[in-house]
């Protein structure tokens, strides 16, 4: 523990810029390590990328073909002899409360690999991540490692709009992924948590390129800035809907699917302004949730929005999709639709929520056969409740 606590010093008062050469120091004198990395998942979740002397980061190793790759995939510490010098390689997640960022990979001397030692390397690459999120205020460097080419800028504007791809409390646990992840225009998620409820909304601008993600931004904006204001999400639909229609004066709007969850009871109220849809997998079934249909937001003035309700049971997985989902079509206009949508959520069901997105957009490109030309957002969340787990 002596040595886990200077570990963490050392990383707590590190420079934002400067964090991996830090741990990399220190684990070297605490752990005898050998050598130490910092890769870091790209935007599409396809590569690990190496942090090194940027612009330029090290050749990135594949997501599924790699040990670096198995321990991201299983969220487990993964260890394998190295393969020269009677070492061991370990490779552990950078994990923030659920949201993987990326892989630290530790070679130390295989009489230094005891399971205490792994425990407390595991922590600290998970500290690691705590740390890689603060410093992100300060610095580009990790946000740059992150990048297997270059973003549009509206792609940039989306991704800084996030709150992260995954999630994970008590009550339940999130993934979500956006594709194509280096060029998207309108689509967006976004979620906030108190100790009583979940709020999480799907969006989808209209249009393409910077005018899509300014759009998305000023509807994202203006429901945080009601949600913060403590309102029922009603009223948040109701207020960026003014603020949408004030501006663009119905030209353009926004197709949103908003939801409020209590967690103590699974109590669930959404608001269904538009085209994002919501399945649900109970049990062994999959099917799709339909509400009434409501307006756009911004496509009218004063529009008044209602909160439908329905609940959700320990055990449901939903999945909210986007038009570029399941419209998406062939060069021959074959749709992907409602079938295949439902045979590939069921195909997914072993995965974690964090894993589903990305499944679920492989299944679409495999369709395809080519990677979707509109933006196409999955999210996923798997409901625990609050009575289901100690």
């Amino acid at each position: 523990m002596t040595n886990f606590l200077a570990v963490e010093r050392a990383v707590r008062t590190a420079a934002p810029h400067n964090l991996l050469n830090t741990v990399r120091a220190a684990l070297v004198e605490q752990y005898e390590a050998i050598d130490v990395d910092l890769l870091m998942a790209d935007y599409s979740l396809t590569v690990l990328q190496p942090v090194t002397e940027l612009p330029h980061t090290s050749q990135p190793l594949p997501v599924h073909a790699s040990p670096e790759g198995r321990a991201f995939g299983s969220q487990e510490p993964y260890g394998r002899l190295a393969s020269v010098g009677g070492a061991v390689d370990l490779h552990l997640p950078v994990t923030v409360r659920g949201d993987r960022l990326g892989i630290l990979s530790v070679r130390v001397p295989e009489e230094r690999c005891t399971p205490e030692s792994v425990q407390e390397l595991t922590e600290l690459a998970e500290l690691l991540g705590h740390e890689i999120i603060v410093a992100e205020r300060d610095t580009d460097l990790y946000l740059q490692a992150r990048r297997a080419s270059r973003l549009t800028l509206a792609a940039e504007m989306q991704w800084q709009l996030l709150p992260g791809r995954a999630c994970t409390r008590r009550e339940y646990a999130i993934g979500a992924q956006l594709e194509p992840a280096y060029a998207i225009h309108g689509d967006n998620f976004d979620w906030a948590t108190t100790s009583e409820t979940l709020t999480l909304s799907v969006t989808n601008g209209m249009g393409e390129g910077i005018q899509a993600s300014l759009l998305t931004n000023l509807a994202v904006n203006a429901l945080r800035n009601a949600r913060r204001a403590g309102i029922g999400i009603a009223d948040q639909a109701a207020l960026a809907d003014q603020a949408l229609y004030a501006q663009h004066q119905g030209d353009e709007y926004v197709s949103t699917l908003l939801l409020s969850f209590e967690l103590a009871t699974g109590h669930t109220k959404v608001v269904d302004a538009g085209s994002p849809q919501l399945w649900r997998q109970r049990d062994k079934t999959v099917e799709r949730v339909s509400f009434e249909a409501q307006l756009p937001l911004g496509m009218f003035e004063e529009t008044e929005y209602v909160a439908q309700e329905f609940e959700t049971l320990p055990g449901d997985r939903l999945v909210f999709v986007s038009d570029g989902v399941y419209a998406a079509a062939t060069e021959v206009g074959e749709a992907y639709g409602e079938r295949k949508l439902a045979r590939a959520i069921q195909s997914a069901s072993l995965l974690p929520a964090a894993a589903v997105p990305r499944a679920i957009l492989q299944e679409l490109s495999a369709y395809l056969d080519a990677d979707a030309d509109d933006d196409a957002l999955v999210v996923c969340l798997d409901w625990f409740g609050r009575n289901s787990r100690s």
